[in-house]
């Protein structure tokens, strides 16, 4: 499905309900599965926690996760403890150029037993879950958050819990922070000094309801588009000043392109600072990469330049995105270069119009490049894409007044 997106106005004026935060929902729902008196609230109804829920409720041989990247390394450590089930974890050819070598010799360091049915690092993997006493493994800490992250979700099951040591310079923190504070608010005992993250046994918890904050990774897109707007007031629901998401960066990394945002109970208002002029961006995103794709497409929206850097995981993602922007931007008529873990755009305040936006399969890749429509006519190739996170999105965009059709 191809979308023409277009608009007439640049005042945006609009109530939006965003789901739950698809990071929080995966984590929880895996916990869910470790401890079943936990009761889950404003889960995600994306296309990836739908995948999780379903591979963790289910009992086949063969787990397809289709593009799930959270789920295949939340699963791999779920069933290597899950004692007596084999299965064989797979997923989309892209994910089958994913790899899972890092997170799969980590759980072998623990005793796990897991084997790979095709090329060795990469899924599919046969896992046959048992009992782990093992308490200590190393990882390197540049890694993506989401290996460190599975391995901390299965550790109050372990027998003995689990010291994690982390290996170099520690990427992603706010992710690992999540994933202890969501333990933590099962009682779940953790501690992390310096690199070394300790969790503690626990083999059952109280039953308690855990509601998940919505989606800040979905909310950018909205400071996006009140950036590039000329005037708007954009409410959007169930997010708190003090959130455990890293991308909850986005308040103070907008302000410096004119979007104000207010909190009021579990409503967020962003209100674009009329008037205000965009310099030149120069931002460090190791804690936030997901967010990239957005900021820079906004620049290119606002005329600015900005230098990224931190970005090194974004090769391996549902695509190469920085290879993509490059690709994307450059048929805008962005001057742009990227490096492995870098990015940087010139400031130019020309845009083609009418460019068909080719989406690689990531959501982010269509979601981030919608809000330039607010400039000039584009074209979303694969719409449909969007559904791995945030299905409502194009719903969304109509409720702001955009005209979305669907072309050959």
């Amino acid at each position: 499905m191809n979308l023409l997106l277009q608009t007439t106005h640049s005042t945006l004026d609009a109530a939006i309900k965003i789901t739950g935060s698809k990071s929080e929902t995966n984590r929880l729902l895996l916990l869910q599965a470790l401890f079943p008196n936990v009761t889950l609230s404003n889960t995600s109804n994306s296309d990836d926690s739908e995948v999780m829920q379903k591979a963790l409720q289910g009992n086949e041989e063969i787990v397809d996760i289709h593009h799930a990247g959270t789920a295949m390394r939340f699963l791999t450590a779920y069933f290597a403890v899950n004692e007596g089930r084999e299965v064989v974890l797979t997923g989309s050819k892209r994910m089958t150029e994913r790899p899972i070598k890092v997170l799969v010799e980590a759980l072998e360091q623990l005793g796990a037993k897991i084997s790979y049915e095709k090329e060795a690092g990469y899924p599919p993997i046969r896992i046959t879950g048992k009992k782990i006493t093992a308490s200590k493994v190393t990882i390197a800490a540049n890694v993506s958050s989401q290996y460190i992250s599975a391995l901390l979700l299965i550790a109050p099951k372990l027998e003995n819990g689990l010291e994690l040591t982390l290996e170099g310079e520690i990427t992603s923190v706010p992710y690992i922070k999540m994933t202890l504070a969501l333990l933590n608010e099962l009682d779940i005992e953790t501690s992390f000094k310096g690199n070394v993250i300790t969790v503690y046994p626990k083999q059952e918890v109280a039953s308690k309801v855990m509601i998940v904050e919505s989606d800040w990774s979905s909310a950018s897109y909205f400071f996006s588009l009140v950036a590039m707007s000329e005037n708007a007031i954009i409410s959007l629901n169930s997010y708190t000043e003090t959130s455990l998401q890293g991308d909850s960066a986005l308040v103070e990394i907008y302000k410096q392109m004119g979007v104000e945002t207010h909190f009021m109970g579990n409503k967020m208002t962003l209100v674009k600072q009329l008037d205000f002029k965009s310099a030149t961006l120069n931002l460090e995103l190791n804690n936030t990469p997901d967010i990239a794709q957005t900021i820079v497409v906004t620049c290119l929206g606002l005329g600015i330049g900005c230098h990224l850097n931190g970005l090194h995981t974004l090769k391996i993602k549902e695509t190469d995105r920085l290879e993509a922007l490059r690709i994307e931007l450059t048929k805008l008529g962005a001057n742009i270069v990227v490096t492995n873990d870098s990015l940087t755009l010139l400031a130019s305040d020309k845009i083609n119009p009418n460019i068909k936006i080719a989406t690689y399969n990531d959501h982010r890749m269509a979601m981030a490049f919608a809000p330039l429509a607010l400039k000039v006519p584009i074209i979303i190739e694969n719409a449909e894409v969007v559904s791995k996170s945030y299905p409502d999105f194009w719903e969304d965009m109509k409720k702001l007044g955009y005209n979305v059709s669907e072309i050959l």
